[in-house]
């Protein structure tokens, strides 16, 4: 896949990413290498700071915030620099159910037509499916199946019904 213009990456592991001492200065830190004026920079960083429910957190220390605050840190730093792609890697590995829950939901609360902002992301877990617009199957590295979420959860479906009747055989 070739991406033109801005886009970042938001990894699985949140404290591998969240650098700075505190939430704003973390979400601020990718702007450091464009010159812009200070009204602009607390502006691009309210901004996505807001999307994504984590305004409220802007002076708290990075090190007292749950994973799932440290991912949308993460994701409103990206979307500071104006990134219109969002590659998510395993977005959602580390935290529990509430949280896995407020990542994907801040995900989507920043995609699609008003922001411009596309999401793309690896999982393992079938259930964020839910949250997706499509879908892409994939198997030793290969694509197999790109289609609508649907078709995707169908062929997975199969496959799995497969696998279980063939070991229901072998017993």
């Amino acid at each position: 896949m070739f991406v033109i213009g801005p886009r970042s990456f938001v990894f699985q592991n949140p404290d591998h990413q969240v650098v700075m001492p505190t939430a704003e200065a973390d979400v601020a830190f990718g702007l450091g290498r464009f010159d812009l004026p200070i009204d602009e920079v607390r502006e691009r960083v309210h901004k996505p700071q807001k999307a994504v429910g984590m305004d409220q957190y802007a002076q708290r220390p990075v090190q007292t915030l749950i994973g799932g605050q440290k991912q949308r840190i993460a994701i409103a730093g990206a979307l500071a620099e104006s990134s219109r792609l969002l590659l998510l890697d395993e977005l959602t590995t580390y935290l529990d159910r509430d949280d896995q829950i407020g990542v994907l939901e801040a995900v989507r609360s920043v995609v699609g037509v008003p922001q411009k902002v596309t999401a793309l992301w690896v999982t393992h877990r079938l259930e964020e499916l839910e949250y997706a617009d499509g879908a892409t199957y994939m198997e030793n590295g290969r694509v197999i199946l790109s289609g609508s979420v649907a078709e995707v959860e169908a062929y997975i479906k199969l496959k799995q019904d497969e696998l279980f009747n063939r070991k229901d055989s072998v017993r």
